[in-house]
């Protein structure tokens, strides 16, 4: 067979040689292509007779499954559904980058391997095929996994359609492969990540706080848990707090500044975040001010009602009370009072009970 040669610069995308390897791809042809990781075969997953193909000249077991490449996070949503935490967590922190991560499809029992590429090139490939690639290491099942293109070619010179040198792989190391169909978790593959980083981003509880603008209740409430998860020596739990209006980057308002400067906390750096559905779907603990905001996250997210509270329900509240705590923006200072105590009330039990 007579295999075609591009270069590119992994630092500049062109996009005439993303076209011509797309084109390659569509027509059922094997590609070699450089990831941040090792050298690998991209191959259209929808073309049976290209997968089989692939599945030959690799030498590898039919029943041994290829691992997807993907462009943005968001997308796993469409090879799984009911996602866990723990995958969320575990995307936000390592892709796009070396981490692989197998969990159930929506058909049980199969299961699917999704990874995140850190390629330029190979992005926008992904982006300008619109199909879903298999992406194997460049080698015969077995042997090491190729860092150059010339070592990738010692195998499989004449066995593919298009090879692409981008240069020697940045990491040089496959990817870290993590088991996360059942509990507890386990490491098929140790790779560019350590299992240790792993556990330590996976085990981490998460919890999240949601008001209106992100500038005053849900600011107060994640710097009081910080400090007083300090205060217990906690290194285990991430908080984090959003806003569910898309304001764009606000500074905390002045009375909540000052509410927190009484606490020996200083707020002042701080800029607000809008909520987005990959916050809510990592967060093993959602706490809101008013069921409107109660409302957004389950829009974003439905299937998040069991972890999701009302944060005036960790108060010292007499039966009867309304459980929201209403904006205190416009407010007298009396009223911020009020409202700051109610979340610090409930801030401390949450503390004592995570």
């Amino acid at each position: 067979m007579k295999m075609s040669l591009i270069k590119i610069d992994p630092l500049r995308v062109e996009e005439e040689k993303i076209k011509k390897v797309a084109e390659v791809l569509s027509r059922g042809g094997l590609v070699i292509v450089p990831t941040e990781t090792v050298y690998g075969i991209v191959v259209n997953s929808y073309d049976e007779m290209a997968v089989k193909r692939l599945y030959q000249i690799k030498e590898r077991p039919f029943n041994k499954p290829f691992t997807i490449i993907i462009e943005r996070k968001e997308r796993i949503e469409e090879f799984a559904q009911n996602i866990s935490s723990s995958v969320y967590k575990l995307i936000d922190v390592f892709w796009p980058g070396p981490l692989t991560v197998i969990i159930p499809k929506e058909n049980l029992p199969d299961t699917v391997g999704l990874r995140m590429p850190h390629h330029s090139f190979l992005l926008k490939l992904i982006t300008e095929v619109k199909f879903p690639l298999y992406c194997p290491s460049a080698n015969i099942s077995g042997r090491p996994p190729p860092r150059t293109l010339e070592e990738a070619l010692r195998d499989l010179k004449g066995k593919v359609d298009l090879a692409v040198d981008g240069g020697p792989a940045s990491l040089g190391i496959e990817s870290t492969i993590v088991d996360l169909t059942k509990e507890p978790f386990s490491i098929i593959r140790e790779g560019a990540i350590p299992k240790e980083k792993i556990e330590e981003v996976k085990n981490k509880k998460i919890v999240l706080f949601v008001c209106t603008g992100n500038s005053c209740r849900s600011v107060m409430a994640e710097a009081l848990l910080k400090k007083r998860l300090k205060e217990m020596n906690r290194t285990d739990v991430e908080v984090i707090s959003a806003g569910i209006a898309n304001i764009g980057s606000l500074k905390p308002t002045l009375e909540t500044i000052e509410l927190l400067k009484s606490e020996g906390i200083d707020v002042s750096g701080y800029n607000s975040k809008s909520i987005n559905p990959l916050m809510i779907k990592k967060a093993d603990l959602i706490f809101v001010m008013e069921s409107i905001h109660e409302k957004r996250i389950r829009e974003l997210a439905p299937y998040v009602k069991n972890n999701l509270f009302l944060l005036k329900e960790f108060a010292k509240i007499e039966i009867g009370d309304d459980l929201e705590i209403p904006d205190p923006i416009g407010k007298s200072k009396e009223y911020y009072d009020d409202i700051f105590r109610l979340i610090k009330e409930a801030v401390e039990r949450i503390a004592n009970i995570i």
